[in-house]
């Protein structure tokens, strides 16, 4: 992994800001709800709490240090210890993106989801993109538990669905990891299109055959 340096701290508030912008006018967020992050490197920049990503200051930005501390700008999203789980798994995440964008959460919300596979790869980006999809259990937001529960998980995946809640989604950069989010929602919008019509996905086979590259 390439530590960023210092000096690109100010680019990375602007593209994370610009993100957000643009994740908000496309109606994959909405009100106050997702956040995003990005590691830097000296710790991370974070959404503040109650902070709409279509209005993001990229000045006021959360800063936490290596070990998880507020350590400037506004106070960060209460959903900080989900984000912190799983850079602490996977050491070569450089962005991520947590949305409660209609169909992903939509999913989250069935019953009988396998939890291994909640989404099944109907297509083959989303096999690349994502691979496989595990379920969290509900908890409530900002519980602890529910980042105990992503970082058991993280170290085999980068992408997770919470129960009744929404995708969260760890990318090399914050734009792969937003790249892979958007895929995740346009699948589960097919897969809730489908319910009922004999599918068929993507086999094991086909997915080994697949350059998996992120």
């Amino acid at each position: 992994m390439n530590l960023i340096t210092k000096g690109h701290e100010t680019q990375l508030r602007e593209r994370l800001t610009t993100l957000g912008a643009s994740l908000f006018a496309r109606g994959l967020t909405t009100g106050t709800s997702g956040n995003l992050s990005v590691r830097v490197c000296d710790g991370w920049l974070m959404t503040p709490t109650n902070a709409s990503l279509g209005t993001l200051d990229p000045d006021r930005l959360s800063k936490l240090d290596e070990n998880g501390r507020h350590v400037g700008g506004d106070r960060p999203t209460k959903e900080s210890l989900l984000h912190l789980a799983l850079y602490r798994q996977r050491r070569d995440a450089g962005g991520i993106v947590h949305l409660h964008s209609t169909y992903a959460a939509a999913v989250s919300c069935m019953e009988g989801l396998d939890p291994v596979e909640c989404v099944p790869p109907l297509t083959a980006y989303f096999a690349m993109r994502i691979g496989r999809l595990p379920l969290v259990p509900y908890y409530r937001p900002g519980d602890p538990a529910l980042a105990t529960a992503v970082y058991d998980l993280a170290a085999r995946y980068h992408a997770i669905l919470l129960a009744n809640h929404g995708p969260i989604v760890s990318g090399t950069t914050l734009e792969s990891a937003a790249s892979a989010i958007e895929e995740l929602e346009e699948t589960a919008k097919l897969f809730l299109l489908l319910r009922g019509i004999p599918t068929r996905a993507v086999s094991g086979q086909e997915v080994s055959q697949l350059d998996h590259g992120r």
